[in-house]
């Protein structure tokens, strides 16, 4: 009489366990990869607009002050395509400025999370910073 070793009829398990596993697994990773990228878009939307708004309280004598917050915006977030659709700066209130008055530098920019093709969520992300006027 012959004795059945245990591990020859479990051969494969592992492969079958992983090859299970493996589509939920992939997903988690692709979705952190997706909403980390947003959270790197938000950072550096965020940064633009202080730069954009510390470039417009102290720039209140050039010519075109609006102008120079728009491209510091810009400037500051090189990874973030301005021209696309639904992304916009804005700067209030409309110069000349006074010493001791608060302008806001307001950007938008269009977001969406794609997990295996589908698209989960989508929107925009809005940043604004309020900087007193040298």
């Amino acid at each position: 009489m012959q004795i059945k070793n245990p591990k020859k009829s479990e051969s494969g398990q592992a492969a079958a366990e992983f090859v299970l596993i493996f589509p939920v697994l992939a997903i988690v990773l692709v979705t952190i990869i997706q909403f980390g990228g947003l959270y790197n878009h938000y950072e550096s939307l965020t940064n633009a607009t202080r730069a954009g708004a510390r470039k417009a309280v102290v720039s209140r004598t050039a010519a075109d002050p609006v102008s120079l917050a728009t491209q510091a915006v810009k400037d500051a977030a090189p990874n973030l395509d301005f021209t696309t659709a639904g992304a916009s700066i804005s700067v209030t209130p409309a110069p000349p400025w006074t010493p001791g008055q608060q302008v806001t530098v307001s950007a938008n920019y269009p977001y969406s999370i794609n997990i295996v093709g589908v698209s989960v969520t989508s929107g925009t992300l809005n940043s604004s910073t309020k900087e007193r006027v040298e």
